[in-house]
């Protein structure tokens, strides 16, 4: 597994530690999300906890078509991610 695979990893472990639930299928999904998108461990990250903000759980097709408009509109930080999800009116 790549560095930047296991670091997304350590993250959802994180984020099971502090009582979110990923299925085996949703974790195999984030995986698949980011090899899809080509987008690296930063976006990846970005993408879960805005799922997780804005659909209250992990959603597999929102965090997919999430991360591919955050790629697609060079989102670079959690600050250009966040200013986007208001400009959309998703959170």
């Amino acid at each position: 597994m790549s560095t930047e695979k296991e670091a997304v990893g350590e993250y959802i472990r994180n984020l099971q530690g502090k009582g979110f639930q990923f299925k085996e299928d949703a974790i195999g999904f984030i995986y698949f999300g980011m090899d899809y998108a080509n987008a690296n461990e930063k976006l990846v990250k970005i993408a879960i906890e805005m799922t997780l903000k804005v659909q209250r759980r992990f959603d597999g097709s929102f965090y997919l078509s999430l991360l591919e408009t955050l790629k697609s509109e060079n989102i670079q930080d959690k600050r250009e991610a966040y200013q986007f999800i208001k400009q959309k009116q998703l959170l």
